[in-house]
């Protein structure tokens, strides 16, 4: 688990990139005003327009002399503009502004856009070195997953998240969970071959599931040079019921779910499936996955809990 530092003195230019398509409705550049006034920030804003704007973005501001990279938008944009710092000493603050937030919840990142501003504006908060995962060109801070969560988050368009907001997950889930479709999996762990058969495969770099002291499996961390491979080995909702009972409790439950540890990691379902990254839709298996230690760093409050 990789140590947080702290940042001392604030910050004095700022890069705010907004995905404007993003699940809240909010009065965003208000609150930008609001909290940078009088503060002597230097900020700026850009706007996404397409996929790939926010890595280009962030990586045009940290060329024109940004010392910190906001990014207002959910956890796909959150992922998008990480990847574009990479490697880079320019820390990545998020605000959270999507339907879900899971990263910025993790990581104990405050979901109130106010206060999540504000710690710009502190003398000290943490910044901690996280690990992301890399698919092809596409980079996760959260986890890539083939089978039911894709489908779940294939059926959450963006039409059903605007109307329902974090319901239409919801809604989504009970309509893939109406026909389960088991599929087997045959997966390469570090050279390991091992063979298997669930309802959905996730290769994970952060555990958190959106809920406080709920994690995927125990142990997942996203400091740790590490993915998690998961497996939920069986389809009913009784095994499903029983994985979140024991994820809330702490425990892996081992009937329901199997789980494996590695650093390249690749994935053949029979038959193919959907596969998502952090909320986004990029294709279908086989997928293959690496893990990418210490890759980027982000603000968190200055006493954050590890995720």
């Amino acid at each position: 688990m990789a140590d947080q530092v702290v940042h001392a003195g604030k910050f004095k230019r700022v890069h705010v990139i907004i995905n404007p398509a993003s699940g809240q409705d909010a009065p965003v550049l208000n609150v930008l005003n609001r909290v940078f006034k009088d503060t002597g920030i230097e900020w700026d804003v850009s706007i996404t327009k397409a996929a790939g704007d926010a890595r280009r973005l962030a990586q045009q501001a940290v060329t024109n002399g940004a010392e910190v990279v906001a990014v207002y938008g959910g956890d796909g944009s959150v992922a998008e503009a990480a990847s574009g710092l990479i490697g880079a000493a320019i820390p990545l603050a998020i605000l959270p502004g999507g339907t879900g937030n899971v990263t910025a919840a993790g990581l104990g990142i405050p979901r109130n856009l106010t206060e999540a501003c504000a710690l710009l504006c502190t003398a000290a908060v943490g910044i901690r070195p996280i690990d992301m995962g890399q698919v092809g060109e596409r980079y996760f801070l959260l986890r890539v997953s083939v089978g039911l969560e894709a489908d779940v988050v294939e059926g959450a368009d963006r039409e059903l998240k605007d109307r329902f907001g974090p319901l239409a997950y919801m809604l989504s889930a009970l309509q893939a969970l109406s026909n389960p479709q088991l599929a087997r999996y045959q997966l390469t762990l570090d050279g390991r071959e091992v063979e298997t058969a669930g309802l959905v495969c996730m290769i994970a770099n952060s555990g958190y599931l959106g809920r406080v002291g709920v994690s995927l499996a125990p142990g997942i961390d996203v400091s740790d040079g590490l993915l998690d491979v998961v497996i939920i080995a069986r389809s009913d909702l009784g095994a499903l019921l029983s994985l979140l009972a024991s994820a809330m409790a702490g425990n892996e439950n081992a009937e329901a779910l199997q789980h494996w540890q590695a650093r390249e990691i690749s994935v053949v379902a029979d038959p193919p499936q959907t596969v998502q990254a952090d909320g986004e839709i990029i294709g279908k298996s086989p997928v293959q996955a690496q893990i990418l230690p210490g890759a980027i760093r982000v603000v968190l409050p200055e006493f954050a809990a590890e995720a």
